[in-house]
């Protein structure tokens, strides 16, 4: 049986399942230690532009990721970072990772945090289970959910991020400029 909550708990319901006490602070109380918490229960997010198994929607990335995933990868991992690492130190990064068979792994990180940029949903499983079962769809994926998105995968972020300024801002025009 449980005592009222602290007053500084927030309620959480999930569906179907009684209210659970967390925490203002995220951490649960010793008190309540035995107690199950859901997590992610009732949020739902979008949906990813293209399903994990339509590898072929783009079969030059579907090629180039089956012969080298770590081109795709670092390509994606630029535009997840948003240009604080490049195509090419996350593509090496890669390579070095997938020696030691952990590839999977790392890459499953940046789908967690594509996913949480967009707020997709994590399906039709977990992301790590993803990676694992499916490394090259998973990426293939990944790599045209950016691609839908606006991204130019072959030119980096900050060509993107420069491609996107001159949208907004408008190309000056000159009629001495024509061709």
């Amino acid at each position: 049986m449980h005592s009222a909550p602290p007053a500084d708990s927030k309620i959480y319901a999930a569906e179907g399942r009684p209210s659970q006490y967390i925490p203002a602070s995220g951490i649960p109380s010793p008190c309540l230690s035995g107690v199950q918490f859901p997590v992610a229960a009732s949020r739902t997010g979008n949906n990813w532009t293209t399903r994990l198994s339509h590898c072929f929607d783009d079969p030059a990335n579907c090629l180039v990721t089956c012969f080298c995933p770590c081109i795709t990868f670092g390509q994606i991992a630029e535009i997840v970072n948003r240009g604080s690492t490049t195509c090419v130190e996350n593509a090496v990064l890669y390579g070095l990772v997938s020696m030691t068979g952990f590839a999977c792994l790392y890459s499953c990180m940046y789908r967690s945090r594509l996913r949480v940029q967009y707020d997709l949903e994590e399906q039709p499983c977990a992301d790590c289970l993803v990676h694992f079962c499916c490394e090259t769809c998973a990426l293939c994926q990944e790599y045209r959910e950016l691609n839908n998105r606006g991204f130019d995968m072959g030119i980096g972020w900050e060509a993107n991020l420069d491609r996107q300024r001159r949208r907004v801002t408008g190309a000056p025009t000159s009629p001495a400029m024509t061709r």
